[in-house]
């Protein structure tokens, strides 16, 4: 399936000979396209395929690749001998879909989460095994240049040992597509859209696994209990880390947070502390700072475009290599964590 770069490529990144994986894109909506997007201006992988229901949002891609083939379903992209498949579909279909093509032997990056619940992402997981194919997940903030600053400062030991950690994600707006609000569809509220994030955050930073869970979520202000099917759009979540450290997380829907959005995640150490957070309500300009006492210091501040960096290291990495990389399986712990905040809390 891969196939080398013609010398015209080769020479527009500088001589780069690795071949160029063939990517399909099922579901091309405003996260698919910008995605989309992201590869094509990198040029580490040839556009081959689009699919999507909606006609509109396929003209619109056809204009950053007019030479990619048009199908109407997932079918259609697995009959177009495609070495990687980019899916950013409803959250309900992602198992099945990455799970079709894994078995048909195509990576696959997969926009999150990679399953609604636990068993759903070992299923994933065990199929991307079985076929020996690559598989990643659309934890793109890992990728923000300041964030990257302070797992490195933390690995490095110099602000201690990590023993609490303080993560915020408020979007005043929420989502914009009816799906969203649909348990079946979403498998959850802000939880599963924003809070994953967190949860993956403090996982990652920590290194360590859960040793329990707590949560309450709301709905409008109410407490969602029992036999409740609405959807929570404030959360408010205590992870404890079998290393000894905590977590507190919180996360919302259409919270009157008086901007756009807040987004931060602090770290407190032994010997100092770490912060990240957004920039006047964006959703994508951060600054990196490191704490000693009363005292800061800038690590990091915009600009950085950092939005489409991790489905163009998972071309790169598929480029090098089709093989299963089993650092997927993060994405089983923070499906654990996720099942635990909502059996605490019954929707």
């Amino acid at each position: 399936m891969l196939e080398a770069e013609s010398s015209d490529d080769q020479n527009s990144q500088g001589g780069d000979d690795r071949p160029r994986p063939r990517l399909g894109f099922l579901g091309i909506g405003w996260i698919g396209q910008h995605r989309l997007k992201s590869i094509a201006e990198a040029r580490r992988a040839e556009i081959v395929g689009l699919a999507d229901l909606n006609p509109g949002v396929v003209a619109a891609a056809t204009l950053e690749t007019p030479d990619a083939d048009v199908g109407e379903s997932l079918k259609d992209l697995l009959r177009m001998d495609l070495d990687g498949l980019v899916i950013a579909t409803p959250t309900a279909l992602h198992a099945e879909q990455a799970i079709a093509a894994l078995e048909s032997n195509v990576a696959v990056f997969c926009q999150k989460p990679l399953g609604r619940t636990e068993q759903e992402t070992r299923a994933v997981i065990a199929a991307a095994r079985r076929a020996d194919r690559l598989i990643a997940v659309d934890m793109t903030y890992r990728f923000v240049r300041g964030i990257r600053k302070i797992k490195d400062i933390i690995e490095a030991g110099d602000i201690g040992e990590v023993y609490a950690m303080d993560l915020v994600f408020h979007n005043a707006y929420g989502p914009d597509k009816p799906w969203y609000y649909d348990s079946r569809l979403a498998g959850g509220g802000c939880v599963i859209d924003l809070g994953i994030h967190l949860i993956d955050m403090a996982l990652w930073m920590s290194g360590s696994k859960i040793g329990g869970v707590s949560s309450r979520l709301f709905a409008q202000g109410k407490r969602v209990g029992p036999q409740d099917d609405r959807l929570e759009d404030y959360a408010a979540v205590r992870l404890d880390l079998e290393s000894g450290a905590t977590a507190n997380l919180s996360c919302s829907w259409h919270l009157p947070a008086g901007r756009d959005a807040v987004i931060r995640a602090s770290f407190y150490g032994t010997k100092g502390g770490l912060a990240v957070a957004n920039v006047n309500g964006s959703f994508y300009d951060f600054t990196a700072e490191q704490f000693s006492g009363t005292s800061r210091k800038v690590l990091d501040e915009p600009p950085d475009s950092w939005g489409g960096r991790a489905v163009v290291a998972w071309a790169e990495r598929l480029a090098e290599s089709s093989a299963f990389d089993p650092e997927i399986e993060s994405a089983v712990e923070v499906a654990r964590v996720i099942d635990a905040i909502y059996a605490n809390e019954s929707r």
